[in-house]
């Protein structure tokens, strides 16, 4: 039965409807085993997190109510509930930027996410904010799997194929402040997973439209530049070929670079890869009338067979508006499918892959770390501050307030 399959953080918790607590032998636990039809690099690390102890969460309360209003603490939705528990704000990565500089006030932004995150929130807020990483350590195997000196060689293998003056880079939020500097000196534009296709059509403008010969290099996660060009561009999977920084000349023809639409960086995230054809068939299977909702960052056939795809935000809103008594199964990280859960036990919510494997770099940020960084700003020690360069800052910005201006933002 799928209810034996599915997975939980804690067998000790209640249970909420539709996402019963599985025997420990069920699970497939984090560094415990791997799943080899993954995509590289995605192997489970890192052990099931425990919850931690009540005097930690004594002295996060403690800590939190020192600082008031001097700090303003952000928790994206792949948190675990004990560090969600402390943030003023919750969503994903660019709202809480926005959400940050909302708050020119606060003079620490605690931003409880991974390091691209911060860094975003950094260049977004003023000089006299600091922003904080509870743990540096906290990055992201997407962002990281774009160097700017991987993407500043791949421009010049563009430049000598002849095509780098009909091509507009878009990058996704999740990347590195350098990458996001790049894509502003290089006059394109930022994205999200909930606006990419306008990104798209408005990069494909400024090189004669979709219709016509100009080209895209979307960085770093493919699946999200392929799924939004085929879906929602109506481009075909043979427009789309894959840049592999590792191989010279990204592993393609100079006939083929010529040929393509999207060039794709070779990158991926590690959770939402996980994610198979299989997993798909196999709820439909144990769960009739279930409707399969995934974010766009799985692989092509994952979102051609889920019924629902779309960003974190909506997948939140998809589950808010749902009626009573619908079956759900939610391709997206563990620690959001849960709290869905939990938020509504009139529904049936089954997490989608049959194994464990939370976002190992954003469960870097336990509640530990968090008292840690309170109390040391408490004591006037500022610990983890992240700063970037100036000049990138600048032209990220200049990325950013391109997505900004995109329509309908």
């Amino acid at each position: 039965m799928w209810e034996d399959r599915a997975v939980s953080i804690a067998t000790s918790a209640p249970s909420p409807v539709g996402f019963p607590e599985p025997a420990p032998s069920a699970l497939l636990l984090l560094g415990r085993g791997v799943d080899l039809a993954s995509e590289r690099g995605v192997e489970c690390v890192g052990d099931l997190p425990s919850p931690s102890d009540p005097d930690l969460v004594e002295r996060a309360r403690a800590a939190r109510a020192a600082l008031g209003d001097r700090a303003f603490i952000l928790g994206h939705h792949y948190q675990r509930d004990e560090v969600i528990d402390f943030a003023d704000v919750t969503g994903d990565s660019f709202k809480l930027a926005r959400e940050a500089a909302a708050r020119p006030d606060a003079e620490f932004v605690i931003f409880c996410g991974v390091h691209f995150m911060a860094e975003s929130a950094d260049i977004l807020t003023s000089d006299t904010q600091q922003v904080i990483l509870p743990d540096l350590a906290a990055g992201c195997s997407m962002a990281d799997m774009a160097a700017i000196d991987q993407v500043e060689d791949a421009w010049d293998v563009l430049v000598d194929a002849g095509v780098a003056e009909r091509t507009v880079p878009v990058t996704y939020m999740n990347s590195t402040a350098a990458i996001k500097a790049f894509t502003g000196r290089h006059g394109g534009t930022i994205c999200t997973s909930s606006n990419a296709h306008v990104a798209l059509r408005w990069a494909f403008d400024q090189v004669g439209g979709v219709d016509g010969t100009g080209k895209v290099l979307f960085m770093p996660d493919q699946h999200l530049g392929r799924n939004t060009a085929v879906r929602e561009l109506g481009l075909s999977l043979e427009d789309c070929v894959v840049f592999d920084p590792r191989k010279p000349n990204g592993g393609l023809t100079t006939e083929e670079l010529e040929a393509a639409r999207m060039i794709l960086w070779r990158g991926h995230c590690s959770v939402h890869g996980r994610f198979s054809e299989r997993n798909v068939t196999d709820i439909r299977a144990a769960a009739p009338g279930v409707t399969v909702l995934v974010h766009p960052e799985c692989k092509n056939e994952v979102v051609e067979a889920a019924d629902m795809v779309g960003s974190t935000e909506y997948i939140i809103k998809a589950l808010d508006a749902a009626p009573a008594g619908s079956v759900w199964a939610i391709g997206t990280e563990l620690n959001l499918v849960r709290r869905l859960a939990a938020a509504h036990p009139d529904k049936q919510v089954h997490y989608l892959d049959s194994t464990v494997c939370f976002c190992s770099t954003m469960n870097r940020i336990d509640l530990p770390h968090l008292v840690w960084a309170m109390e040391s700003l408490v004591a006037g020690r500022t610990v983890n501050r992240i700063v970037v360069d100036a000049d990138d800052a600048h032209w990220a910005r200049v990325a950013l307030d391109q997505m900004l201006a995109l329509p309908g933002y």
